[in-house]
């Protein structure tokens, strides 16, 4: 048996020449793993574990460069310049049913931007994105107050339930979570009592006072696979909107569009998210388009993480629109 191919308990390092010589051949000449195995008489998996052991001793090290284009280039700022935001910030196109891996990187850069200090508070809205988003980790923020900006909803799945993925920031973060025990849209009596209930209205007095807000963007409700059972899909007025952000749903000018119990929304309103410093919406997709549109134009939102396809597509729309 040839010394390299002794397990690694039992060699716990590899000879330097040995991992530098797979390195080489592997990074350098493109040579398969398989083609080192036979140069230099080890097990395939020999040579998985003289890269890995390579890179850390150091004598690998793999700088991965984000092309300006994604981030501070042109598409960026032309999307930012026709949907009048403050800043957009882009990522690869988004493949495969979950977004959270792809988009988080792109919501953790606004959030460095940001400048959290302790004591601040961050707000999530409901969404799939956003839930995807918080339980990848969007970097260390101890003291920061993540709240939710909507009460809860029946759906039985986690991202409808606005705590759940406060919980899930808060714990990655380091952030301190500050839950609101309230459905999203109660009825009449429950809603009047919310309104003097002491840790309800402690929740949603931290609206007027956030730093920051990450906030998902729904496309037109009628057009939704699930719709949130809080909306009736008979509402005549549901047929001219195209999108929402906290559950306040807009018309293609951004203008509220309201229905029946819509005036007993527990969520942050539309001039409580133009009142946040940094509200940054994270969107993907050409169903989300307009919505994207509608909600700039609304000032819902004043800065967007999405990807380069959903870029262009804004960029096309707001020239049509």
């Amino acid at each position: 048996m040839n010394a390299a191919d002794v397990a690694p308990e039992a060699q716990p390092r590899f000879p330097p020449e040995l991992m530098y010589a797979a390195a080489q051949q592997y990074y350098m000449e493109d040579a398969t793993q398989g083609d080192i195995a036979g140069r230099l008489g080890v097990s395939r998996a020999t040579v998985s574990r003289l890269l890995t052991e390579a890179r850390k001793q150091g004598i690998v090290e793999i700088k991965v460069h984000r092309p300006a284009a994604l981030a501070e280039g042109p598409l960026a700022d032309e999307v930012a310049q026709a949907l009048g935001l403050e800043r957009v910030y882009l990522v690869p196109k988004v493949n495969g049913p979950t977004l959270g891996p792809w988009l988080a990187p792109g919501v953790t850069r606004a959030l460095a931007a940001v400048g959290l200090e302790s004591g601040d508070v961050v707000l999530v809205s409901s969404g799939t994105t956003v839930y995807e988003c918080a339980r990848e980790g969007l970097g260390q923020y101890p003291g920061v107050t993540i709240a939710p900006a909507v009460g809860g909803q029946e759906e039985p799945q986690p991202w409808f339930q606005t705590n759940e993925t406060t919980r899930v920031l808060a714990e990655r973060s380091g952030g301190v979570p500050a839950y609101l025990y309230a459905p999203a849209l109660p009825g009449p009596e429950l809603f009047y009592s919310l309104q003097h209930e002491p840790s309800v209205r402690r929740v949603m007095d931290l609206w007027a006072h956030a730093k920051c807000a990450i906030v998902g963007v729904g496309s037109a409700p009628l057009m939704r696979q699930m719709v949130p059972s809080l909306m009736p899909r008979d509402a005549e007025s549901l047929r001219q909107a195209v999108g929402d952000v906290c559950m306040r749903i807009y018309d293609r000018d951004g203008a509220p569009v309201t229905y029946p119990g819509s005036e007993r929304l527990v969520a942050a309103k539309p001039e409580d998210l133009r009142r946040i410093p940094h509200t940054i919406a994270v969107a993907v997709g050409a169903e989300k388009v307009l919505s994207i549109v509608a909600g700039a134009r609304g000032g819902y939102f004043n800065q967007l993480v999405t990807d380069t396809p959903t870029a262009e597509g804004l960029l096309a729309a707001a020239h049509q629109l």
